[in-house]
């Protein structure tokens, strides 16, 4: 029987007895579960395999040796001149490959030492210096080409290059040539020039092609956020625009996916993900906005299935977010999974999560992919976490849900000009992974009292919201403030803390934050400035600083207590689904809440005598990965120590820590060499390597 996870007592995080995910053995049942990429120990692609699964079947260090790690090495990035904190490295036969700070250098590392073998930085231009993604590089993609291995990166300027993986030269007769100092002959593709060919406000410009430029911000800009993916000789490129939580003006280019031939550079092929006329979801585009607005990027990792041909491709919303009034319709194909052909970019299906999207639920991490059985069935599946809280789970190759998706009525906004979708997708199963909208149903209620104070508390501070709460506006008739959106744009799963899975035995392990924001609307020409790109300045956008200061309210009973403590917990936590049948296993805080937030909760007046969890966790991001035996996750101990947890993947409890020498989030890898398993911590100035001694 599915169970209600509302009435689940979130205090109690971990079953008190195993729950049964199968033998975790590590063998050849276990290889056929997962895609290609950690093969020999490897960590091929940005997410261990091509599903993403951030899994490895390594099972040396155990919860019986875990405390025993030790560092092998330890990586600076200072010398490059920032950080790289969300990159993870690609290893492969000793060698580790990765992307380092604001100038998404190119670097090989000796895995035995630590050791940089060669590095490379594209020369500097207008593109990479205004790039707003520089420092969010995540890692390269690999690919042994006719026995040759090579590496590929795209960088903020949105250059794509290919490299030699041994002498980091790059590829001969490879692309085109930059016409700019300092880049090389060959093993380059201007990917902006690509991309601009054949979109009309470029061809109407009449403007000269200038690759210091790409193209004038008065049309749009493009960067990169991931790397791109290779898949069946393919490489598949993603890309990222300008912030929406910044936009004012109404104009930008779409973030079309393009291909090129891995061996050669040449352009396969470009799929518009703002559908032009006489394609698929052109109609969802109202006003002729398909001809002037942008965004749909895929600045979220990609995954792919090699065996089906297949590429996934999660994207973010339209220009802008919170205000869409000047593109009506649900806006295909933004805040969307996009499942193509990896030969010819035929789209094979798509799901979109939101439609017109106005409250930034751009999908933030890579889908992951692993075989599940349902029912008896067995099912290639294949699962998105999203900011929404929700788990969505379909059929990867022809994306038919695994589980119903239902359309749900959702409030409309009043904010003059705008016309949202009237209902929004609704995954039947899984049930949530954490808290949407803010209901009375989710206060904490220890006691009748505390349940009062709170719901009296909620109500005076306007904090209880229904899901997809639109923003409010300047002006309006019923002088409301920043409207409450719950999750907000940095709840639920975000990219910082991507989710990990076995696919040996079907389990997704999620991240979440119970994190709310405020939408507040008010002129844009009070925030727009001549960086912004576009010409036409909208009516309204984000300003919360236009809304005044929030009432200050007298008698506060919650007074010195986290904001968040009038809503059940854990603030920030993991979860445990079981994605043959959909039950979550277990629910347990990420790391611990600082030792001043948990003594204030278990000092307060208002708690003597009650029976409370003071550690609520912690919404920030974290690194996860999964062996055959543990999830392995970073996170901070109540004295902000930075720590590396062990956590039997059976119970969620807890088995083993070490401290780590920074604070990390985003991801981690898992890899052997000379027979011994190691894991790699990102720092936010490098690398650390652990090891068994």
């Amino acid at each position: 029987m599915r169970k209600n996870r509302k009435s689940w007592p979130l205090w109690r995080f971990a079953a008190q007895s195993a729950c049964v995910l199968g033998t975790l053995a590590v063998g050849a049942d276990g290889a056929a579960a997962q895609l290609a990429g950690t093969a020999g120990g490897s960590w091929e692609f940005l997410g261990g395999d091509a599903g993403h699964t951030r899994y490895t079947p390594a099972a040396q260090i155990n919860a019986s040796n875990f405390n025993s790690l030790q560092p092998a090495w330890q990586w600076s990035a200072e010398s490059f001149g920032s950080t790289t904190s969300r990159a993870t490295p690609s290893f492969v036969n000793g060698t580790l490959y990765t992307v380092v700070g604001e100038h998404r250098d190119m670097v090989s590392i000796n895995a035995r030492t630590g050791n940089t073998n060669w590095s490379y930085r594209e020369p500097d231009t207008f593109r990479s210096e205004y790039s707003m993604r520089a420092g969010y590089g995540k890692g390269v993609a690999y690919a042994n080409i006719d026995g040759r291995e090579v590496v590929y990166i795209s960088t903020p300027a949105f250059f794509l290059h290919a490299f030699d993986a041994k002498t980091g030269a790059h590829l001969p007769n490879w692309g085109r040539k930059v016409n700019l100092d300092g880049f090389p002959e060959s093993g380059v593709v201007d990917l902006v020039q690509d991309l601009v060919n054949g979109w009309g406000p470029w061809e109407n410009s009449g403007l000269a092609y200038d690759p210091n430029i790409g193209m004038p911000l008065t049309l749009g800009y493009i960067t990169s956020s991931s790397p791109p993916i290779v898949v069946n000789d393919v490489v598949i490129v993603g890309n990222s625009a300008e912030q929406g939580y910044n936009q004012t003006r109404q104009e930008n280019v779409p973030g079309d996916i393009m291909a090129y031939d891995a061996r050669t550079g040449a352009l396969k092929w470009k799929f518009h993900v703002i559908p032009r006329p006489g394609e698929f979801g052109h109609d969802t585009w109202e006003n002729d906005a398909w001809q002037w607005t942008g965004d749909v990027s895929s600045w979220a990792p990609m995954a792919a299935d090699p065996e089906l041909g297949i590429v996934y491709i999660p994207t973010n919303g339209a220009t802008m977010d919170y205000y869409g009034g000047f593109r009506p319709g649900n806006n295909l194909f933004s805040t969307s999974l996009i499942a193509l052909d990896v030969q010819t970019g035929e789209r094979k299906w798509h799901f979109q999560f939101v439609h017109h999207d106005i409250w930034n639920y751009d999908t933030p991490t890579a889908p992951i992919l692993m075989d599940v059985t349902v029912d008896g069935k067995k099912i290639p599946g294949i699962f998105q976490a999203t900011k929404q809280a929700f788990l969505y789970a379909f059929n990867r190759e022809t994306g038919e849900p695994i589980w119903p998706i239902v359309e749900r009525p959702v409030p409309q906004s009043n904010v003059p000009g705008e016309k949202l979708a009237e209902t929004q997708p609704f995954p039947t199963w899984p049930a949530p992974y954490d808290l949407q909208g803010r209901t009375e149903e989710q206060l904490i209620d220890y006691t009748p009292e505390i349940r009062r104070l709170a719901l009296e508390r909620a109500r005076a501070t306007d904090r209880l919201a229904p899901m997809f709460n639109p923003p409010t506006y300047a002006g309006n008739p019923e002088g409301k403030g920043p409207a409450w959106s719950c999750p907000g744009d940095s709840g639920g799963t975000n990219i910082t803390g991507p989710a990990a899975a076995d696919p040996v035995n079907g389990v997704i392990f999620v991240h979440s934050a119970s994190g709310c924001s405020q939408a507040f609307l008010a002129d844009a020409q009070l925030r727009d400035n001549d960086m912004q790109t576009g010409t036409t300045v909208l009516p309204w956008a984000r300003n919360n600083a236009a809304a005044g200061d929030a009432p200050q309210q007298a008698n506060n009973p919650f007074q010195g207590l986290p904001d968040n403590i009038l809503f059940k917990g854990p603030v920030g936590r993991i979860t445990a689904i079981d994605l043959n049948t959909g039950e979550a296993l277990w629910v347990i805080p990420s790391g611990e809440a600082t030792q001043a937030e948990q003594n204030a909760i278990r000092n307060h007046p208002l708690f003597q005598g009650v029976n409370i969890e003071p550690n609520r966790g912690r919404g920030g991001g974290v690194g996860m990965i999964a062996t055959p035996t543990l999830l392995i996750t970073t996170g901070l101990l109540a004295d902000n120590t930075p720590v590396l947890f062990a956590i039997d993947k059976a119970t969620g409890r807890r088995v083993g820590q070490i401290p780590i020498p920074a604070a990390s989030s985003y991801g981690m890898s898992s890899w052997e060499l000379d027979g011994k398993q190691h894991i790699l911590v990102q720092l936010p100035n490098g690398y650390v390597a652990y090891r068994l001694p």
